[in-house]
């Protein structure tokens, strides 16, 4: 079986192609196909309400490449979402419609909410019986979700991310409004909590921190990493740092965001998986398709 997710965000657009192995008691991933392309929708939307004319023409080529590709993978099925900046266009819908009458890509437009429950789907495999403050910074949004063990207890949608354009004060009241959410949700401060980061910005800094094993980083090591980051100009990040253009401009107010949800709730550590969105859609589809449940059997994910 082979499947395909894109993820169509507000600073970049992803394809991943993946082949499913089952066995007894185990199903195994193996990625065929990634394409990271750094089509910034947000960047439009957040300032002027609509995609732009020229992004507009990218998009329709890069979504024909990708439909392009998964007719050549010979796909089973696939499953193509847009998060913020296409929720929030005022043209939106337009392109939506467009790309499904003349590519031939059905597009959904998800809700913050979904968004949350699809990329709770990938960070299943490795919770274990403690408490969990999920954050997901998109370049338009960021996901909060609480875990006891594997189960959900809340989550909520923040309209903040790397690339939406606040101002101090915008930000600084957004800041508040997540404090206080964090507060309402009941987590034990008594009891260790455990952060799970996930987005383009903290794997980025994760693999700056070069860890030699394990998936975890403390918060003080997170924020030696930001200030360390902080020290470079735009252009040494990426010549030096040789981080994408896409990532360099943005990546120090993500990192704020993880940190200061970190330490609202008193966790010392974030524990970095590695996936997302993409993610969570090609297991969701695999549920569909399959009829199991992966957070109750044996996973492995193979690269």
């Amino acid at each position: 079986m082979k499947l395909a997710a894109i993820d169509i965000g507000s600073n970049a657009i992803r394809l991943q192609v993946v082949k499913v192995f089952e066995e007894e008691n185990l199903v195994s991933f193996k990625k065929l196909e990634y394409l990271r392309f750094p089509l910034r929708l947000g960047q439009d939307v957040f300032k002027n309400g609509k995609i732009a004319p020229l992004t507009r023409t990218k998009f329709e080529k890069l979504m024909r490449t990708f439909k392009l590709l998964t007719d050549l993978y010979e796909i089973e099925a696939y499953r193509a979402v847009a998060t913020s900046a296409m929720r929030e266009a005022e043209n939106g819908i337009a392109i939506q419609e467009f790309i499904r009458d003349i590519v031939g890509l059905k597009i959904d437009i998800i809700s913050g909410d979904t968004e949350a429950k699809i990329l709770n789907k990938s960070i299943l495999p490795y919770l274990e019986d403690k408490q969990y403050v999920h954050v997901d910074v998109g370049g338009g949004s960021t996901e909060l979700n609480i875990f006891k063990g594997k189960k959900l207890q809340t989550g909520c949608s923040f309209r903040v991310g790397s690339v939406r354009k606040l101002s101090p004060a915008e930000r600084a009241v957004t800041f508040k409004a997540m404090k206080e959410w964090l507060k309402s949700t009941g987590l034990s401060k008594s009891h260790s909590i455990i952060g799970i980061g996930t987005g383009g910005n903290i794997n980025k800094l994760f693999k700056l921190a070069n860890k030699s094993y394990g998936n975890h980083i403390s918060l003080s090591e997170l924020k030696a990493l930001r200030a360390y980051v902080k020290e470079f100009s735009y252009q040494e990040r990426v010549s030096i740092l040789k981080m994408n253009p896409d990532r360099a401009d943005v990546i120090i107010p993500a990192s704020e965001i993880y940190i200061n949800v970190l330490q609202n709730v008193g966790s010392d550590q974030i524990m970095v998986p590695k996936v997302g969105l993409k993610d969570g859609l090609i297991y969701e589809l695999y549920e569909k398709l399959s009829g199991k449940n992966l957070a109750s059997i044996e996973f492995l994910e193979e690269h």
